[in-house]
């Protein structure tokens, strides 16, 4: 059974820093697209970035890009989400997401094929 777990998540002041990790349990873990996205109360779950199964393309939405950084480690199996200068707007459950994909990134959220349970960030002011 395929495992995503998230985790380092937490409660910062606003315009801290916070890194999450998400382990997966893939045994092809270099085969797959990952990605982060958030869901705050009463919204929609949003695409935040996405990284290619290599490491080498990224992608981010514009609401973070600039503060949010993707990296992955094939040999740890882990995908990190760096959040920088974080604001109060930046409260949410934190998701990340894998995707059978080898060339590129993914950005839609109906594409990936495993979930994780979620971290929850909160930013106060």
């Amino acid at each position: 059974q395929v495992q995503l777990e998230e985790s380092g998540g937490g409660l910062v002041q606003a315009g801290g820093s916070l890194t999450l990790s998400c382990a997966a349990s893939l045994s092809t873990f270099s085969s797959y697209a990952m990605g982060w996205f958030r869901q705050a109360p009463g919204k929609e779950r949003a695409f935040l970035a996405s990284i290619s199964a290599s490491g080498q393309s990224t992608w981010y939405a514009d609401s973070v890009k600039g503060r949010f950084s993707i990296s992955r480690d094939n040999a740890k199996r882990i995908v990190y989400l760096q959040l920088n200068s974080l604001k109060p707007d930046d409260t949410a459950v934190y998701y990340c997401a894998a995707d059978f994909f080898e060339y590129g990134v993914t950005l839609a959220a109906s594409e990936y094929d495993y979930w994780g349970q979620g971290t929850q960030v909160t930013v106060s002011s």
